[in-house]
């Protein structure tokens, strides 16, 4: 692609401007390799992306490439929890494929190394990849060290529940700024199985990226090791060929989502393989919220990490890492080992060698922690569509519940709700309006679960929602629900006391209703409509179901 500029007289403009960049003659020959490096002072797991990002370019000089970093925007997630923010985050990830797209197609990369490590970031950049389809590869920032306290691991999910302990009247001002200082010692993504560290494992299972991407923390000298890998990786791709649609087709989805289930991952990352499958133009019936469901009932939960266990990202790394996991389902006849990958050779040529060094990390298949998958999609007249929610984080007893509907039309009223102890057991906790359209952006409740669960309700109240939630929430907190109300959903026509019944190992979530009742609230009902300006308006507008990965509607 860039000989169409760096060729011939007719471009000698466009020379010029390289010659301004300090370009040689023989840099100007070689294919250019674009970094897209989302590097950021306000994202700790983005804060040493330059370090990355110079790794990478190493790898890419050494295999005959010319390296180009370029930026990439990013929400931290954390950082944007409980507040407008957080309706950005989600929009973001449409903002970061576009922008990826730009790039690579205005400048005409060559080849591209993806360097991103949070949230909406890998999700977004997969899009863009997708979109542009040139040789290919991506390197995350790594997982962030677990905190430690009293001799106990922590994460950021720790801190949440820290906080509401503290409200709830169970820990002190001191205590909580012990946490405050405990929780996230390094830059990297957050140290539990949330949403980032969910896409850098499940890229590895894409075939998108190499062995480690998942689990080798930010601060060791191994993640620059695979930095020049990767770097080298993608200039294969390039003198062979290899594109991203090469590598990502139904079968790798398939295969991310076996190991999805089988490593209890973020509920996130339903919503990002659904927009990723979209973005290829998949159709419903090669991958929708219904194979997902038909796979996790066919995949044992492998592994427990945190929020979901006591393990974090980095143990699951020394246990052998999703190489070994990969391995076992491969073994196990529940993953396709011929898919191709990013490394030039197949899944079962890659993980050949990987095993398993700790069996209570990765455990065997004939000793799962779960037959079932570590996530869960309900439907039932609440949720016609469909609705998610992470099992592995579920406190069995919880599996099953019936109880009254506590309705709130925001996140805000139902954390005044939760903060005034005016939740009690055998509650379940409506929030609605913070879908997609609703938010708009589809917020992630992870203050509201996080507070139930800090005020010692987390085996007792259930909360169910057409926003979504972060890896690093745990408890009976069910998301996605779609439709969500703001499209006209019954959510939206729930009443206060009206009880609600899930089976989550049925797959079932219903409002105790006559089916007439509902017809007739819906019959009535006109959905809120939140004011908001600027991009929110836009998204609002463009966005599609939840049920469909909350893209944007093909034009």
């Amino acid at each position: 692609m860039s000989n169409t500029f760096t060729n011939g007289s007719n471009m000698a403009a466009q020379r010029s401007l390289l010659r301004a960049l300090g370009w040689t003659d023989s840099e100007m020959r070689k294919p250019i390799v674009g970094i897209i490096c989302a590097q950021s002072d306000i994202i700790p797991g983005h804060m040493h992306l330059s370090e990355i990002a110079r790794a990478v370019s190493d790898g890419v000089l050494a295999a005959g490439g010319k390296p180009v970093v370029v930026p990439c925007i990013g929400v931290c997630d954390g950082i944007a929890m409980g507040h407008k923010g957080m309706r950005y985050s989600l929009p973001s990830r449409e903002v970061i494929a576009d922008s990826a797209e730009i790039l690579i197609h205005a400048h005409a990369f060559d080849a591209c190394v993806f360097v991103g490590n949070c949230d909406k970031i890998i999700p977004g950049m997969l899009m863009g990849a997708v979109r542009a389809n040139v040789p290919a590869v991506f390197c995350s920032g790594g997982p962030m060290l677990a905190g430690r306290k009293d001799g106990k691991k922590l994460s950021l999910s720790s801190m949440f529940e820290a906080v509401g302990a503290y409200t709830s009247g169970k820990i002190d001002e001191a205590e909580l700024t012990s946490y405050e200082c405990s929780a996230c010692p390094s830059c990297g993504s957050c140290s539990g199985m949330f949403t980032a560290n969910s896409m850098n494992c499940l890229l590895e299972a894409l075939g998108m990226a190499l062995p480690g991407n998942g689990t080798i923390p930010a601060v060791y000298a191994r993640r620059l090791v695979l930095a020049k890998q990767t770097g080298e990786a993608v200039m294969w791709l390039y003198e062979n060929g290899v594109r991203p649609r090469d590598i990502l087709t139904p079968t790798a989805l398939k295969n991310a989502e076996r190991v999805d289930m089988a490593i209890g991952a973020s509920s996130n990352s339903v919503l990002h393989l659904l927009a990723l499958a979209s973005e290829l133009g998949f159709s419903k019936e090669q991958i929708s919220v219904d194979t997902m469901n038909e796979i996790s009932m066919h995949t044992p939960n492998l592994c427990r990490l945190a929020p979901a266990g006591e393990h974090y990202i980095d143990e699951l790394g020394e246990a052998g890492g999703i190489s070994a996991v990969i391995r076992t389902l491969i073994d196990a006849g529940m993953f396709d080992g011929n898919a191709m990958t990013v490394a030039g050779v197949t899944q079962n040529e890659l993980t050949s060698s990987a095993r398993v060094r700790d069996e209570e990390i990765i455990r065997p298949v004939d000793r799962p922690y779960s037959p079932y998958g570590g996530l869960a999609i309900l439907k039932g007249n609440l949720a016609r569509e469909g609705a998610v929610v992470k099992k592995s984080a579920v406190d069995p007893k919880m599996y099953r519940h019936s109880g009254p509907a506590r309705v709130f039309d925001s996140e805000e009223e139902a954390m005044a709700a939760i903060s005034g102890n005016k939740i009690h057991a055998g509650d379940v906790v409506v929030i609605r309006y913070e879908g997609p359209k609703g938010g708009p952006g589809m917020r992630e409740m992870l203050s509201p679960t996080s507070s139930i669960v800090g005020a010692g309700l987390g085996d007792t109240v259930a909360l169910i929602t057409d926003g979504r939630f972060s890896g690093a929430t745990r408890g009976a907190a069910i998301g996605h629900v779609c439709p969500e109300a703001a499209a006209g959903g019954v959510i939206g026509v729930v009443r206060e006391g009206d009880i609600i019944d899930i089976d989550i190992e049925k797959g079932t979530i219903d409002l105790r209703v006559p089916e007439e009742e509902i017809a007739a609230r819906l019959a009535s009902f006109t959905p809120l409509e939140k004011p908001v300006e600027g991009y929110l308006k836009r998204y609002r507008a463009m966005v599609t179901s939840a049920s469909d990965g909350a893209v944007f509607k093909k034009f």
